[in-house]
């Protein structure tokens, strides 16, 4: 029982977000999927996502974004209120000075229409590819978001020489500052862009550090909804940890969704034929992650056999498909199983059928979340997540 003396709160509408990495077939010509995955976006905006975050690998023939900032450069122009996201951008594999010196531009050129989504850099032939794969890559990751805060709140010539970080950074001997040489961009958006980190790993350490410092997690498509609820309590730990409040409304969950006219054709498209997208996506994850020994995201347990980890399994996990009034009633159920949360982010797939793929998004926009924020509208049914420990 909680203390009725709690006040009743209102609930802010739950934002869409877009999320894609993107994961194509390797016969597609990347020229194509560039423009599709283009296309998506565009679409997005039109629709009213609130954000459209796009990943970026170097080695994987499926993955076509190289570097996600020059992708979403191209789509400046093209959207007017949709919020642009690296997502992620692969702090282990540029130096920091590179890193900042690029997301403060790209953050000037949308006029902070940016959100710097970040992380480590998971795929190991990329890491090879850079002669990295024998390091600490997480360490860099840490090591190098340090730098790049420490360069947007300094002031030239820098100085930058943090205890235990393998990045030192200085203009000192070049800096002329009539010329304006040595001085690297601040950001656009004051003091820095939203930083969002994508959270993989079931009760993720790396989660509570986000709290503590102010960033936001986005906990990704990949993990059994059973899972979630470990990536809120992590972050609400280091938000108190920080002497904050946490706040639902910075948790984005992203979801694989899939939204019909008609409850057959959603299936089909979304689990059974052959030709899936989703079929192809989640295809391709399971025997990345089997590979890379992180499959136990798509566990039940820490123990649970490896047998258990099919692809009808995660398809039919996580995969939410159907028309509105079932993705709807899943959405609800997903919120009721992970607590409240601020932002569902919608995976985007290949267009096999580009016709249902647009569908699917319009339904999303235009009919589905409408009917979950008025679910989910006005008091609470209950206390706030942190007020009901009380």
């Amino acid at each position: 029982m909680f203390d009725c003396r709690v006040p009743m709160r209102h609930i802010p509408p739950m934002r869409l977000g877009y999320f894609t990495m993107p994961l194509h077939p390797p016969h597609r010509d990347p020229a194509q999927t560039l423009q599709e995955d283009r296309d998506a976006v565009i679409l997005a905006d039109k629709l009213g996502f609130h954000d459209a975050f796009v990943g970026e690998h170097l080695t994987d023939r499926c993955e076509n974004v190289t570097n996600s900032f020059i992708f979403l450069a191209t789509l400046i122009g093209e959207t007017r209120t949709i919020k642009l996201a690296s997502g992620t951008s692969n702090l282990s594999q540029s130096h920091p000075v590179v890193i900042a010196a690029q997301a403060a531009m790209f953050d000037h050129l949308a006029k902070g229409r940016f959100i710097f989504g970040i992380s480590p850099g998971a795929l190991s032939s990329d890491a090879e590819a850079l002669g990295i794969l024998a390091e600490d890559r997480n360490r860099m990751f840490a090591e190098a978001i340090d730098v790049i805060l420490a360069i947007w709140e300094r002031d030239p010539p820098y100085d930058i020489d943090l205890p235990g970080n393998r990045y030192k950074v200085t203009t000192a001997k070049s800096h002329v500052p009539e010329i304006g040489r040595g001085v690297m961009y601040k950001p656009y958006q004051k003091p820095r862009p939203e930083i969002v980190g994508t959270v993989v790993a079931p009760h993720s350490k790396g989660v509570i550090a986000m709290g503590e410092r102010d960033f936001h997690p986005l906990s990704a498509n990949f993990l059994l909804p059973h899972w979630l609820p470990s990536h809120w309590e992590n972050y609400a730990e280091g938000r108190r940890r920080a002497g904050k409040t946490p706040d639902p409304a910075d948790w984005r969950i992203a979801r694989t969704i899939f939204v019909a006219d008609d409850d057959r054709v959603a299936r089909r498209y979304a689990r059974e034929d052959a030709a899936s997208p989703y079929r192809f996506y989640w295809k391709q994850l399971r025997e990345k992650m089997m590979r890379a020994r992180r499959h136990v995201i798509f566990k039940l347990h820490e123990s649970e056999d490896d047998g258990a980890v099919t692809l009808e399994r995660l398809l039919g996990e996580l995969v939410l498909c159907g028309t509105v009034d079932n993705v709807v009633d899943q959405l609800l159920a997903l919120r009721q199983r992970s607590g409240d949360f601020g932002e569902i982010v919608y995976a985007g797939m290949d267009w096999v059928d580009p016709k249902l793929a647009r569908r699917s998004m319009e339904l999303m926009a235009n009919e589905v979340m409408p009917r979950v924020n008025r679910a989910i509208g006005g008091p609470a049914k209950e206390p706030p997540r942190e007020a009901a420990r009380i």
